[in-house]
């Protein structure tokens, strides 16, 4: 017989990876539907009859009978001259463009041509025309707004007018001006009187044009009919057209970049958690601060120190630079710049459980005569292994999930260092909000599935708790303690209090019969049980 027969120490610990395997399978059908309906491209358009709509830079009122083609936002203009005509501050309008929008700081201004309002119904005196005008502006608006301000977000009044200029307050605004090759849409001081200098005037007067426009949307405002439409795709065609447009590539730049770095960080970390615990309390305290800081700097801060160390700015920087290690804005900076920032985790991690170990144990194998290095091989690493693949997955996740410091050292250079955090802040920044929404919700899928696994993992490498008895023997002794009860034992009418009922916390599980034979023998247990009591000296 083993001691392992005789004690056992159990842990209710609830659920297991067999139990959580459908409700993984259920959580990832889910976020898959989540994915595609959260990351399906908005589209600016209104359905029109017979299967139809109104394509990508376009959207239609059927019922209102007019429509948008050619939808364009203008975040800013330019004061500067053209072919040395001065406009003021002049926005670029596009070709066929007879609908104008400029929002200013008070209100939202709408010119329209006059023969394109007549041609498609158009009364700017109709309330309902100019509402589901205003419906169709800012639902083009809010594709074109690449991340910017929103005009539906904008309490402002509404002003339509098919004059071709107009003064509000400081500023004059003429819609569709032809100069210098161009259309345009000009901001001039107000009053400005023909061969006046739209700059002098502003400049004597103390205002910048600039002010009075936020930004401008044009477009060519015609019948529904005129409104170019596609034939309305199916669900499988824009799920097809969606992931199919995407570049993939931040994903394996983001793998391959916290694969590697992982490496390193797993190797250093366990080394420089063993080496600072095993020295003095002060130089602990020093060592400890250096390994950690990385985790509370900001990531920037982190970039641009590393760009300080590996760049022309530093003496170490040019002698690294003079013997070839030139890697500034390249893949391995932003290896170095995961594993910068992912080390912290691993670190700490891995020391916290070194030092959770029992010293005695630690200091018994020392008076056995092994080696440091074999009781951090044999001993710590066994022991604290749970902790340390915890830490690990928290360090891969941390360096994959790493922005800040990349694109400082690394920069963005599209499947070379772009990773998936900079893709989605340049997708966003871009205009793409759906393909920056998609990465997120990969982000957020691979974070859920780290969680679960350390989790999963953490349960696992625990279930050894368990097993001081394997599952026959706790239900044999469990019948041997009903048994006992049933028959009415001296001084017992129920089972022992060392049975194998339900413990809370950690219960130490006796089996005294067991533990008898263990510490006896069969002799010592024979001749005990001739002693009366039928229970060695001591036993209770």
């Amino acid at each position: 017989m083993s001691p392992r027969d005789a004690i056992s120490t159990t842990y209710p610990i609830k659920g297991c990876a067999r139990q959580a395997s459908p409700f993984v399978l259920r959580m990832l059908v889910v976020l898959a539907c989540l994915l595609f309906c959260l990351a399906a491209p908005p589209r600016a358009w209104a359905e029109g009859a017979g299967g139809e709509q109104a394509v990508a830079d376009s959207a239609v009122d059927d019922e209102a009978g007019f429509g948008l083609n050619g939808f364009v936002r203008n975040n800013a203009g330019t004061a500067r001259a053209a072919r040395g005509e001065d406009l003021g501050y002049r926005i670029p309008l596009a070709e066929g463009s007879t609908l104008v929008l400029v929002n200013t700081p008070d209100e939202v201004l709408v010119y329209i041509d006059a023969d394109a309002a007549y041609a498609a119904g158009f009364s700017h005196d109709s309330g309902s025309d100019v509402e589901a005008l205003r419906a169709l502006v800012e639902e083009l608006d809010e594709t074109h707004s690449r991340g910017g301000a929103l005009l539906s977000g904008e309490d402002k009044p509404w002003y339509v007018t098919t004059d071709p200029e107009v003064d509000r307050g400081a500023y004059r605004y003429r819609f569709c001006v032809e100069a210098a090759g161009g259309r345009y849409t000009s901001v001039v001081p107000a009053g400005l009187a023909e061969g006046e200098d739209a700059g002098d005037v502003a400049e004597s007067l103390g205002i910048d044009l600039g002010d009075g426009v936020l930004w401008s949307d044009n477009a060519a405002f015609v019948p529904a009919s005129d409104v170019a439409r596609e034939a309305v795709p199916s669900l499988l065609d824009q799920a097809r057209e969606f992931f199919g447009g995407i570049d993939y590539r931040p994903f394996w730049v983001s793998l391959k970049t916290s694969v590697i770095a992982l490496v390193f960080t797993f190797v250093l970390g366990l080394v420089a958690a063993w080496k600072t615990m095993g020295t003095s309390s002060r130089l602990k305290g020093v060592l400890d601060s250096i390994f950690t800081i990385p985790m509370v700097l900001p990531p920037t801060v982190c970039g641009f120190l590393l760009m300080l160390f590996f760049g022309q700015s530093t003496s170490i920087g040019r002698w690294l630079i003079a013997h070839g290690i030139d890697i500034v804005f390249t893949w391995p900076a932003a290896v170095v710049s995961a594993i910068v920032v992912s080390f912290p985790l691993m670190y700490r991690t891995a020391l916290g459980a070194f030092e959770a170990l029992d010293p005695a144990m630690l200091d018994a194998a020392r008076t056995l005569g092994w080696s440091e290095t074999r009781i951090f091989r044999t001993l710590m690493l066994p022991l604290a292994w749970p902790s340390i693949a915890a830490g690990t997955v928290l360090a891969f996740a941390r360096a994959m999930g790493e922005f800040g410091c990349t694109l400082f050292f690394a920069g963005n250079y599209a499947g070379v260092t772009e990773t998936i955090p900079i893709a989605i802040y340049f997708q966003w920044m871009g205009g793409s909000s759906a393909v920056a929404l998609f990465w997120v919700v990969v982000v957020i899928v691979f974070s859920f599935l780290v969680i679960l696994f350390i989790n999963l993992y953490t349960g696992h490498s625990q279930a050894y708790r368990h097993r001081g008895l394997t599952r026959a023997e706790r239900k044999q002794l469990a019948a041997g303690a009903r048994r006992r009860g049933a028959e009415g034992a001296p001084g017992e009418g129920a089972p022992s209090g060392d049975g194998l009922e339900e413990q809370g916390g950690d219960a130490l599980v006796i089996d005294r019969e067991a533990l008898r034979e263990l510490l006896l023998g069969d002799a010592g247990a024979g001749s005990g049980g001739s002693a009366g009591d039928g229970s060695p000296k001591g036993g209770r």
